[in-house]
């Protein structure tokens, strides 16, 4: 009996010892297994991925046991993922954002996957699309000097050379925009041929002048005018306003290119010839011999403009031989730049209280009141918004700070267009002056409506140039101060106004 009961006693604990080890067996986990990447989209779409650029799409991971991930890396970079998304033989993941600049390059086109149960690598091509030239920094940088590509993906880069020269050295910025090096004894010409990860680029080297501004598009004869621009080197002709520029100095990056002005006796572009093009302006310089488009050029006529507004602005001129000795002379809005030998208003303003300046009726005294013109003809009301644009010549002989010019048509007073050249930058501001005259260009998608929350001007921009300035193109211009902070301005403003006008500058 004894015998009979220590079998049973045996065979019960063999029983459980099988059972025990049978129950451990289930419990162990085994390590993920990819097999494929595929197309996060229905069926017959979801097609299998051999490489795939790094733009942040979803994709789907096939294998086996991937139901319990905890890190999942797209070269080296981890990704976020929601593990109800998961089952034993898929997972749906989003490729996080990739700086293919600052990676780990050892696991570039690597997934790394890992669970509970253990991880593996999966061999993938997750890379940067082909490399973007838009743009070389100076072409006619000196030997040595720094230059930089701008462009997308310039990163992982794997061969350089410009024109036919290798670069060996060379950095990309982190979000991969801008790839600099040192220039090498080159002439610009030829072409960049970059190769990266992602693919190769032949980028044509070239200079085609451009011109985006002029200091003073109303200057007197011998005043110091600048044209600005890019590629203004290796001028091989030069225009203003009819006038053949033949003395002239280009400055060291070709962004602009200065001159003492001429006698002018036509309204006419500005025109500047290289070797690689021609750019020639939209629109005339020297526009007090022209009336198109005026709205107030400050001289006896029709012409003439301001609306004498009471308490607003002063009629002046530069020397009492202009105006016969009854108007006032202030020869302090004349700098070293360039001087006006015609009539203007200006303003002279003491700091202005918190709120001071709302446009208003006749005689306020913040105000620059222009009657009735045509701003453009009816035409051309179809055209886009920002091919227009109000230009005057402006002249701040102090500093100014805190206060903004606003301009507003006398048809739609909701849309306003804010200058304020003494903000330099979101978290501060510097008193802005200048030496001289110079021209100030604002086109008309700057007119904004209010923003409940950032305030007046700074809303949505017009819609058409007739919600701007009627059916007709011919209405009112109003410039004045206001004082939009919370405080006393910094400074006030002493400044002057000439030559207002409307122009097409696309």
């Amino acid at each position: 009996m004894k015998k009979i009961l220590n079998h049973r006693l045996y065979l019960s604990l063999f029983i459980m010892i099988v059972a025990l080890l049978s129950a451990c067996k289930k419990t162990v986990e085994m390590p993920p297994v990819i097999s494929e990447i595929r197309s996060y989209e229905a069926s017959p779409n979801d097609t299998v991925l051999n490489s795939l650029e790094a733009d942040g799409q979803w994709v789907v991971i096939s294998g086996q046991n991937l139901q319990n991930a905890v890190q999942i890396k797209f070269n080296g970079v981890t990704a976020s993922f929601n593990g109800t998304l998961f089952s034993q033989n898929s997972a749906v993941v989003q490729i996080p954002t990739i700086m293919f600049s600052s990676i780990d390059t050892t696991k570039l086109y690597t997934i790394e996957y890992t669970t509970t149960g253990g991880s593996t690598t999966f061999a993938f091509k997750l890379g940067p699309g082909a490399p973007i030239i838009t743009a070389i920094s100076d072409v006619f940088a000196n030997p040595g000097d720094s230059v930089f590509l701008y462009g997308t993906d310039l990163v992982l880069v794997e061969s350089l050379s410009y024109a036919g020269t290798s670069i060996t050295s060379f950095k990309s910025n982190f979000d991969g925009t801008s790839l600099g090096f040192l220039m090498p004894a080159q002439q610009p010409t030829d072409h960049v041929l970059l190769t990266t990860k992602g693919g190769s680029v032949d980028f044509k080297i070239v200079a085609t002048p451009t011109i985006t501004g002029v200091s003073n598009e109303n200057a007197a004869a011998g005043d110091s005018v600048y044209v600005y621009g890019t590629y203004l080197k290796g001028i091989q002709s030069f225009s203003f306003s009819g006038a053949d520029i033949t003395s002239f100095q280009s400055s060291a990056d070709g962004s602009s290119v200065g001159f003492k002005m001429p006698s002018l006796s036509t309204s006419a572009p500005v025109s500047i010839t290289t070797q690689f093009g021609t750019a020639t302006t939209v629109y005339n310089v020297n526009t007090r011999s022209s009336n198109t488009g005026v709205l107030a050029n400050i001289e006896w006529g029709n012409y003439f403009g301001w609306n004498w507004d009471g308490a607003g602005p002063s009629l002046a001129v530069n020397n009492a031989a202009n105006n016969g000795g009854w108007i006032p002379v202030k020869t302090d809005f004349d700098g070293v730049l360039g001087s006006n030998s015609s009539m203007f208003v200006f303003m002279d303003k003491a700091s202005m209280k918190a709120g001071d300046g709302n446009s208003g009726g006749w005689g306020n005294p913040y105000q620059f009141y222009m009657g009735e013109n045509q701003w453009m003809p009816a035409a051309n009301l179809s055209d886009p918004v920002g091919n227009w644009a109000i230009k005057f010549e402006i002249s701040v002989a102090r500093p100014w700070n805190g206060a903004t010019l606003n301009l507003v048509s006398g048809f739609a007073s909701n849309y306003i267009a804010r200058y304020e050249p003494w903000q330099i930058s979101a978290s501060g501001t510097a008193a802005y002056s200048t030496k001289g005259w110079q021209t100030v260009t604002i086109p008309l998608s700057s007119f904004r409506a209010a923003d409940p929350t950032l305030g007046e001007g700074k809303g949505a921009s017009v819609s058409s140039l007739a919600n701007l300035i009627g059916s007709t193109g011919k209405t009112s211009l109003m410039i004045y101060l206001h004082n939009y902070g919370t405080a006393a301005t910094k400074t006030g403003f002493y400044g002057a106004f000439d030559n207002v006008r409307v122009v097409k500058i696309k």
